[in-house]
């Protein structure tokens, strides 16, 4: 008898997120509200202030992972997050890998409120914590590994060089704090680190 395949809801957390941010885009494309005014923009984004007495204000510091500026953009995004997202989510537990998530988008958004103007929406900083995250797999206690700093070197510090010569509209910062967040979340991980 032949064997059957079956489909599997391998990552969780990962699947879930990458889900929500489509069905978020789709709403957007389907209603047209990219305005900044909009009420999907004002859940999705993180504008260049905090409202301190609007309690949306405090959601959307994490919610605006789900919120992007286009399809290419979110593709982008989820191009890197599903590569890279199921292996971690298996290394670090659901859980685990859901609080780095969460972690990510509170820095990256509140950083966002305290340093510019512009508002923020988009994957980028998650996409680029799993991208460090990922080189830090085999980290054990007073050992770097080479393709930690070989990560580091390529992709933050290519995206410091492109902050300083180019302006454009990608948030070189959010992906700089992203993967920030992924080497320390990494580096002070219990299941990251062995002896």
């Amino acid at each position: 008898m032949p064997s059957t395949f079956r489909i599997r809801y391998n990552a969780p957390v990962i699947l879930t997120f990458s889900l929500a941010a489509a069905a978020v885009t789709i709403l957007v494309a389907t209603i047209g509200d990219t305005r900044a005014g909009g009420a999907v923009a004002r859940i999705f984004l993180v504008p260049g202030y905090m409202d301190w007495d609007n309690p949306i204000a405090y959601v959307r510091l994490f919610t605006h992972v789900l919120g992007h500026a286009s399809w290419q953009h979110l593709l982008s995004n989820l191009m890197i997050i599903l590569l890279i997202g199921p292996l971690l989510e298996e290394k670090y537990g659901s859980m685990q890998l859901l609080e780095m998530i969460a972690i990510t988008a509170g820095v990256t958004g509140a950083l966002n409120i305290l340093l510019f103007d512009t508002g923020l929406l988009g994957a980028s900083g998650v996409a680029f914590m799993l991208i460090v995250l990922s080189s830090l797999t085999s980290y054990r206690r007073r050992e770097i590994p080479v393709t930690f700093l070989l990560v580091v070197l390529l992709f933050v510090g290519g995206e410091v060089t492109r902050a300083i010569v180019q302006r454009d509209q990608v948030s070189q910062f959010t992906h700089i704090i992203g993967g920030a967040c992924g080497a320390m979340l990494g580096l002070t991980s219990g299941r990251g680190s062995r002896e």
